[in-house]
């Protein structure tokens, strides 16, 4: 095996240059890398030893977490025998995202931070959508060293058209039977996640809830203060969530009309099959059948 190749031409190395070796020849000869300072040099090689003589365990630890995870969409870590959370992903499939993570043929440019994980943590979701949120959530919150993008989604670098960066309520599907997931989004950048059960028997709660977060109001069971992360809500309606059925706050007069407008919305049997569109608390038309120019619906206009 080429891996265990290198160990072997290492380890030959050293032994020939006895108890003093020239860790920058070793790094110049064995890992192809000249020029190294004397330190670096150093770490490299120590550093290509411990993961050498950590492929096997890895592999199957790798086995092990495959095994275990869900094929469903959702999000996950891997984490380090700290307990450090070192990646987070998202994945339509998880089980078959976390075996390349774990293929043999990435072992060679595997990252030190992957080489050491021992363990992975996965939150299964409904949808793309919530998928997309929670990663952020987890890289905001956890600050993963291998994750490339670190912090909120900028509006600015994804090209989004202006009329898709509204306030906007986004429903799709839930983990949990019997109910979906209201993604809520406001322009000026804050989401909330309501999971609500679709018979309607949570809206004298959850509706209130989500047209307070609108206004910009605080409820005691929203919790955490609400993520930046709109951005990725309009990027996804822009592209892979066009037919999503969604619903504009500003067309219920109040409270108690926006609670009827996601009652309706909830109840229909067409809502994730196709883009559905309220008008006047009444379904009035599909993706299959769009609302007449110029009227009022509950839906952004499809990109």
């Amino acid at each position: 095996m080429v891996a265990m190749l290198l160990r072997d031409r290492l380890v030959a190395r050293i032994a020939e240059m006895g108890e003093r070796p020239d860790h920058q020849r070793l790094a110049a000869e064995v890992l192809g890398i000249r020029n190294a300072p004397p330190e670096l040099a150093r770490r490299l090689v120590a550093q290509a030893l411990v993961l050498e003589d950590r492929r096997e365990e890895w592999a199957l630890i790798g086995q092990r977490i495959c095994a275990a995870a869900p094929t469903g969409p959702g999000v996950y870590q891997l984490r380090d025998a700290g307990g450090r959370v070192q990646y987070v992903g998202k994945s339509n499939n998880i089980r078959r995202r976390l075996r390349t993570h774990f293929a043999m043929r990435r072992w060679r440019g595997i990252k030190p931070e992957l080489a050491r994980v021992v363990a992975a943590r996965w939150l299964e979701v409904g949808s793309e959508l919530e998928a997309l949120l929670r990663e952020a959530e987890w890289i905001e919150e956890h600050r993963p060293p291998v994750n490339v993008q670190i912090g909120g989604p900028a509006l600015a670098s994804r090209g989004i058209p202006a009329r898709l960066v509204r306030d906007v309520v986004v429903i799709v599907p839930s983990i949990e039977g019997g109910s979906a997931e209201l993604v809520a989004a406001r322009a000026s950048g804050p989401t909330l996640v309501q999971r609500t059960r679709r018979s309607g028997a949570d809206l004298q709660v959850h509706g209130p809830r989500v047209w307070r977060f609108f206004r910009g109001g605080t409820d005691p069971g929203i919790g955490a203060p609400a993520r930046r992360l709109a951005p990725l809500v309009f990027s996804w309606l822009r592209g892979r969530g066009a037919n999503a059925t969604r619903l504009d706050p500003g067309d219920a007069a109040g409270a108690q009309e926006w609670r009827e407008l996601l009652r309706v919305a909830l109840g229909d049997e067409r809502l994730f099959s196709e883009r559905i569109v309220v008008l006047n608390s009444k379904i009035r038309s599909s993706a299959r059948a769009p609302a007449r120019r110029g009227t009022a619906a509950t839906t952004l206009p499809r990109p």
